[in-house]
């Protein structure tokens, strides 16, 4: 499998295989690429109907040259546990980041929720936070508050009572529940608007459907959320070769 950057070339391919609407893990395959690798430079460059080869290209000459140019060359990117490739981490928290901000979070705030998960406590101190992403106190602040606000992290205290910030994979199934609730509250809308626009009519059939539908995923998104629970808490089993099973 190659390594280093991806080329020009391999940017036009990718923008073919987008044009003729190929998942990025046939991108990936064609290229003998990562799927992880597509994901992040598409999502870094305008997501799949806006990515352009040449702009892509260009974009990411100009952050290495800006990387040159501010890191200092006796710089090393700090040591990692378990063996971990330091490099190869700091690329799949870049992708994790980038998918978090197109799901709508703001990008300190994806940067915070990407290092609690990829930390193998699952929580981290404010002044830990400062000094893994180089930002100021205040910004950490302010992550953490909108994080908290929206239930995606909790606050807790270690046994030097410092304030820690969390996260686990109940926010997982939280979200999922959310998302069913607010689902059954739009059908509801749905279905009271057949009374107004009267029963049988085009627009009111249309709206009964609606609902009909939203119940029908919310119920089954709920009992499989349940169902599935367990697994957030789970160790997964690992075969011979350590890769782990499903």
């Amino acid at each position: 499998m190659p390594g280093g950057r991806l080329t020009q070339q391999e940017r036009q391919r990718i923008a073919l295989g987008l044009a003729d609407g190929l998942a990025y893990a046939e991108i990936a395959r064609r290229l003998d690429r990562p799927t992880s690798t597509i994901t992040r430079e598409v999502m870094r460059n305008g997501g799949p109907t806006a990515y352009r080869a040449d702009l892509a290209h260009r974009a990411t000459e100009h952050r290495a040259h800006r990387r040159r140019k501010v890191t200092p060359r006796d710089s090393k990117a700090p040591a990692q546990s378990h063996g971990r490739d330091a490099e190869a981490v700091r690329e799949y928290e870049e992708a994790f980041t980038t998918l978090l901000m197109h799901q709508g979070l703001p990008k300190m705030m994806s940067r915070v929720l990407t290092s609690l998960y990829t930390s193998d406590a699952g929580s981290l101190t404010a002044s830990e936070l400062v000094r893994r992403l180089q930002v100021s106190p205040a910004s950490i602040s302010k992550a953490v508050t909108f994080l908290e606000s929206q239930g995606l992290i909790r606050r807790e205290r270690d046994e030097r009572r410092r304030e820690r910030y969390a996260v686990d994979g109940d926010v997982f199934y939280q979200s999922m529940v959310g998302a069913a609730r607010s689902n059954l509250q739009l059908a509801e809308t749905a279905r009271q608007g057949v009374g107004v626009l009267g029963p049988g009519t085009p627009a009111a059939t249309r709206l009964e459907n609606i609902a009909r539908f939203l119940d029908f995923v919310s119920e089954s998104l709920t009992r499989a959320a349940d169902q599935a629970r367990d697994i957030l808490h789970t160790a997964p089993e690992t075969t011979s070769g350590g890769t782990a099973e499903p």
